[in-house]
Formats: C-alpha cells, structure tokens, sequence
C-alpha cells in the first residue's frame, strides 16, 4: 500500500504541475508537458528537507495548490459513485466530493514525504491530436526492483488538461474506490458514506503524514 501511495504522488504532482504553465502552453500535447515540467516537481519533493521530514503544513499546501487547481474531483468522484451519484441530491454531491478530495488530499500528502530517487519515463501518446481525452502511460524507475507501469487518464477542459483517474499497478484509482463506495452506500446510503469518509479524514487529521494510511 506504501508503494501505491507514493506512485500515486509522484503521477498526480508531475501532472498536477502542467497548470503552472498552461497559457504558455496551450497547444502542447499533455504527455510533453507532463514530461517537461515533472522533474522540476519531483526535484522539490526529493531535495526539500521540511518536506522529506513530513512538515504537515508545508507539504499540505504544496498539494493545495499544485493539486486542487489541476485534479477535476467531482468527476472522479462521479465515477466512482456510479449510479448512485445521479440519486444524490446537489447537497449529497457537494459534500462527498469534499470528503473525497480530502481523503486524496490525505493520501497524495502522506505519499509525498516519501519521495526519494525514483524517475518517470513517458511511452509515445497514442492519441489523435483533436483528442479532448486522453491516457497518458509512463513507468516508474524504482530504485531498486523492476519499473512499475504507471498510466493515468486526462481529460482537456476550458480551463486546460486534467487529471481524473490513475492506473497503479494495473489498477484505476476510481474503480477500486468504487467497490469500497459501493458497499458503504449498501449499508448506509450516500450519506452513510459520507458520514464515514467524514470520519476516515477525522482519523486522517490526527496522524502524522509518514505513517497515514489509505
């Protein structure tokens, strides 16, 4: 679950960096910029002392604003809510979006400190280039053992590309969320999910980063 977590940090922050540049960059292909701009994000996680330490609040507000701006959460969590998302009333959507987001937040937070020396390397985009969605694939050049296959999925929006669903370990974040939605919506309906997310970001809050857990 460790390795998970900081895969997910290192392709959610080398993404989430394509935001810093996108009016300079706006006809770019995204696997381009992504590979670009994310070693200047994983430099800053790798040689950041406070960071590496887990400084709760300095790492926090690096995923709040290089995160947040770039990761479109209503869809993930649309997705991952299934068919239950179109019987949640506005308030329900609103709600478990946050949770979700601050559950990722949580999770992308604690990966981060973890960062050391590992590299990414991009595949050729296989896309067509009026394409508004796409699947970015990389590996992940661990330093020790094999590369890990890392893809994720993007989707162009008015206000540039973003990130909606990642691919670990030949795993979609938002569908494994999905099982665990699921079953807690089966018990308790959307706002027993939410009353548990709720609860999970509670625990979450409390923990040091370097020893928070999915």
């Amino acid at each position: 679950m460790k390795l998970i977590k900081q895969l997910l940090a290192i392709a959610t922050f080398a993404f989430a960096a394509t935001g810093v540049a996108s009016a300079q960059t706006a006809n770019e292909a995204p696997d381009q910029l992504v590979k670009r701009i994310s070693s200047e994000v994983l430099n800053t996680a790798k040689n950041d002392k406070e960071i590496q330490a887990g400084n709760t609040r300095k790492v926090m507000d690096l995923v709040e604003t290089k995160i947040l701006p770039y990761v479109d959460f209503e869809r993930m969590t649309a997705l991952a809510a299934g068919r239950y998302w179109r019987e949640a009333t506005p308030e329900q959507k609103r709600a478990l979006s946050t949770e979700f987001r601050t559950l990722l937040i949580y999770t992308y937070s604690g990966a981060l400190s973890q960062v050391r020396n590992e590299t990414i390397e991009f595949k050729p985009l296989r896309a067509d280039p009026a394409d508004t969605e796409v699947e970015v694939r990389s590996q992940v050049n661990m330093t020790r053992g094999e590369p890990v296959l890392l893809n994720y999925r993007v989707a162009k929006t008015a206000s540039g590309w973003k990130i909606y669903d990642i691919n670990v370990l030949g795993a979609w974040l938002v569908e494994t969320y999905k099982g665990t939605f699921n079953t807690e919506i089966s018990k308790g309906g959307i706002d027993g999910l939410i009353k548990t997310l709720a609860a999970k970001n509670k625990q979450l809050a409390n923990k040091p980063l370097a020893t928070a857990k999915k």
